[in-house]
């Protein structure tokens, strides 16, 4: 049995423990800063990058949507599933860099919910995202 993964930063812990995909491709940290908004973190191995040795894009859109999605469940209390994902990848990340997301929630009615997001490493944005997400009603 291996040693639980180490949270990069004081405070944070696994934000779903029992989530397959997103603990094999991160593990994604995250911690609710004192503004409200919940911050996601991840150390960049080697295994996150591709070939190119730069943070692969594929990792950076599944942090993102975790982020804003968690950010649109916020006093909603249903499961959301994403419509749509937009996504402008505008700087690279890299090996042993601390990855970092943050969503925003931007409007919601009805069962849709419209955020925003981008994902960055200190001030530096690495992908800059916009989705819409669908409250899953429950079947009766």
């Amino acid at each position: 049995m291996s040693a639980p993964p180490v949270p990069p930063r004081a405070g944070y812990t696994i934000y779903d423990r029992i989530d397959p995909f997103e603990n094999l491709a991160g593990p994604f940290f995250w911690r609710e800063l004192e503004d409200g908004v919940h911050r996601f973190t991840l150390a960049a191995e080697a295994r996150h990058c591709n070939r190119h040795a730069i943070v692969h894009g594929g990792l950076m859109m599944t942090m993102i949507d975790l982020a804003m999605v968690v950010a649109a469940k916020r006093d909603w209390d249903e499961q959301l599933v994403t419509v749509s994902l937009n996504s402008e990848f505008v700087s690279a990340g890299r090996e042993g860099e601390l990855i970092e997301a943050e969503g925003e929630l931007v409007h919601r009615g009805g069962s849709l919910a419209f955020v925003r997001g981008r994902v960055f490493v200190e001030s530096r944005t690495l992908l800059a995202a916009s989705a819409v997400l669908k409250a899953l009603r429950p079947k009766s």
